[in-house]
């Protein structure tokens, strides 16, 4: 039988306190949601200013990363270099970059899901926020 890693409270509101510290340190108005490894939604904030469909596109970029092992923007290149067939892959739609999945010992904790700015920024919001946990 295998240990199983999972995120605690604590480990949430470090993620979210340092993706909220990247985000207002650029000034970038976002959403931001922290996921279980199966997807279930733990954390959302949406900051001020950010655009209301940024809370159901972070929830999807993460519940995506999570689900996939892989952060969402894997899933953006794959329908980009023509494989639009995947956008009916069912349960992800969060195919956009801006999901990351937590990672430790080889095992996905959950994921970050950033909306609001560009999707680069959103990413880089996600894995400031990841990095809280030293993994």
């Amino acid at each position: 039988m295998k240990t199983k890693h999972e995120l605690e409270l604590a480990d949430v509101k470090a993620i979210a306190a340092a993706a909220e510290a990247e985000a207002l340190k650029n000034q970038w108005a976002v959403t931001i949601a922290i996921v279980d490894d199966g997807g279930h939604l733990l954390w959302l904030q949406r900051l001020d200013g950010a655009a209301a469909i940024s809370s159901h596109i972070a929830p999807s970029k993460a519940r995506t990363a999570a689900l996939g092992r892989r952060e969402s923007k894997v899933y953006e290149d794959i329908i980009n270099g023509g494989r639009t067939s995947f956008l009916s892959a069912p349960t992800i739609d969060g195919l956009l970059e801006g999901g990351v999945p937590i990672l430790k010992d080889g095992q996905c904790l959950g994921a970050v899901g950033v909306s609001g700015v560009k999707s680069t920024e959103d990413a880089q919001i996600a894995r400031a926020g990841i990095a809280a946990l030293g993994l």
